[in-house]
């Protein structure tokens, strides 16, 4: 049985005390929201924090908030649950909704948030093991180690991110909300990551994520669909997000794609995109942007099934995606 290393635990009740705890212990603490990544994380030894600072009394970050103008904010503690059966977004944010929906099962949805989802910590064969599994062939460099043992000549980590989540709102646009040390600060949801398997996230240890802001709903149309072995629960080996803004005669006037599953964040499909900007979708043009996926999908040996077969089955998902929002 794997069990947890004993460390401190703390319940503030603003978010400004549980950044002051973050502040005073520094390395040594780590915020906990469902705790669904984190515990399972400790338990392997990925994360050994002293200190956990639950998140669970702070106030007014559970619920979904829907604004005149016709945006929405979500707190970072609202329940995967609630938001996927939330009616507003069903209609309004469909492919955001389907996304939360295509996370694990339904009783890690009951537990998980969209905040937990959002810092979801990177994955990889090689990583998402027991300490005793790692240490018998030798640590990685995300814990304990020097070597990526994706790639072994490689000077930086691999591991992939595997939110259903941050593909669908970094294509959205969304932004998200941080409070630090130095006060409150609204974000591009897509400026939170980085290309790095280790340094995933570019918010401050000892910031706390607190909301997710979705744009007005209108103008625009989105997609996501999810690769994964078994459709019951599994993290996805692929998943793509599309977000088109149409003007009044069809044609594509911004396109975003984001392919998750494949690096260490959203990869963003440049090529596909510039494509579509310009044109009205046809099956002739769906067909190429798709086939522009392939370069950017560059998968490793570090997740679950054939590591070309995903690459060539990427064009095939942005395609479907591209054309769901037709």
């Amino acid at each position: 049985m794997l069990r947890l290393p004993t460390f401190t635990y703390h319940r503030p009740k603003t978010a400004e005390a549980a950044v002051a705890l973050a502040c005073e212990h520094g390395a040594s603490a780590m915020f906990v929201a469902g705790g669904t990544d984190l515990y399972p994380n400790m338990k392997r030894r990925h994360q050994v924090p002293a200190h956990v600072i639950s998140l669970q009394d702070l106030p007014g970050i559970d619920r979904v908030e829907v604004h005149e103008q016709g945006g929405v904010r979500i707190g970072a503690m609202t329940k995967l649950a609630t938001l996927e059966h939330d009616p507003h977004l069903r209609e309004h944010f469909p492919a955001f909704a389907h996304a939360v929906r295509e996370i694990s099962t339904p009783l890690l949805r009951n537990m998980g948030t969209i905040g937990g989802n959002l810092l979801l910590d990177t994955r990889c064969t090689y990583y998402d093991q027991s300490h005793e599994w790692r240490e018998s062939i030798d640590f990685c460099m995300k814990k304990d180690g020097a070597i990526c043992w994706v790639a072994p000549g490689s000077p930086r980590c691999w591991a992939v991110q595997s939110s259903d989540t941050v593909p669908v709102v970094c294509a959205l646009e969304a932004e998200v909300e941080l409070v630090g040390r130095d006060g409150r600060r609204r974000i591009p949801a897509g400026e939170l990551y980085q290309d790095d398997g280790i340094q995933y996230l570019t918010k401050k240890p000892e910031e706390l994520l607190t909301y997710l802001y979705l744009p007005p709903a209108g103008g625009w149309k989105a997609s996501y669909l999810k690769l994964r072995r078994r459709d019951t629960f599994d993290f996805p080996v692929l998943g793509v997000a599309v977000c088109l803004w149409f003007d009044d005669a069809g044609t594509v006037t911004k396109a975003n794609i984001r392919l998750g599953g494949a690096g260490s964040y959203a990869i963003p499909a440049t090529a596909s995109e510039e494509l579509l900007v310009g044109q009205r979708l046809t099956d002739e043009l769906i067909a190429a942007a798709g086939s522009a996926a392939m370069k950017p999908a560059r998968t490793m040996d570090n997740t679950d099934l054939d590591v070309y077969w995903r690459r060539k089955v990427a064009p095939v998902y942005v395609a479907r995606a591209i054309a769901a929002c037709r």
